[in-house]
């Protein structure tokens, strides 16, 4: 790429906001607007056909909108980097985009001059996004490790007999060996006794992790 202008294709259907995209980025030398489109299937003809190092793709476009599109370009046009552009924040939106090997994910009241800098950041191979599509990701993430801790904590309790699971259930919602005695119709002694048992079998120190773990399971 060096000494090359990096080659870019604005896709949107208003050309107004088209203008307003190119302006913006033909003040930087070292950027090329190379074509334009008004849908998603003229954005996948216009990257291939110009070689384009980068595709600035809005969602909501006739014929094929933007991430429909997008699994095209990453086949027509391999090399090209695409950053969706768009009104439109939600979450699913996001993880669309990065599912289908965007490099990036900015809304339309984007700074002129962060825009110019998340063209630069896709060119270089890296990924751009907004913060709102980065609290997005980070969710994602931490849903993810929700994920694996909750199989982690089914898997562990799996060995319990069905009195222990439910007096687990039970340290989960919080109550005393006393109140889970008489929701399970046991003594204090007996519940007393279920929780050392509980303890030992899921290798938990105090009843406050075994209450977590349960909480974990989802019991």
């Amino acid at each position: 790429m060096a000494g090359q202008p990096i080659r870019v294709v604005i896709a949107d259907d208003e050309p107004l906001i088209r203008a307003g995209i190119r302006m913006i980025l033909i003040s930087d030398p070292e950027i090329e607007v190379v074509a334009e489109a008004a849908n998603g299937r003229e954005a996948v003809e216009e990257a291939r056909a110009h070689a384009a190092d980068v595709v600035l793709l809005d969602i909501q476009m006739p014929v094929l909108d933007g991430l429909s599109a997008l699994p095209e370009l990453r086949r027509a046009a391999p090399a090209a980097r695409v950053i969706v552009l768009t009104t439109f924040g939600e979450r699913e939106n996001v993880l669309r985009t990065l599912e289908h090997g965007g490099a990036g994910f900015l809304l339309k009241d984007t700074a002129p001059a962060e825009l110019i800098r998340a063209v630069r950041a896709a060119a270089a191979g890296d990924a751009y996004l907004s913060p709102a599509a980065t609290r997005h990701v980070v969710e994602r993430l931490a849903g993810g490790r929700e994920a694996a801790r909750a199989e982690q904590a089914r898997g562990r309790v799996a060995g319990l007999s069905d009195k222990e699971r439910d007096v687990l259930a039970l340290l989960g919602e919080g109550l005393s060996n006393a109140d889970a005695g008489k929701r399970l119709h046991m003594s204090e002694a007996t519940v007393k006794t279920y929780v050392s048992r509980i303890l030992a079998k899921l290798d938990c120190e105090n009843r406050v992790q075994a209450a977590l773990l349960a909480r974990d399971a989802g019991l």
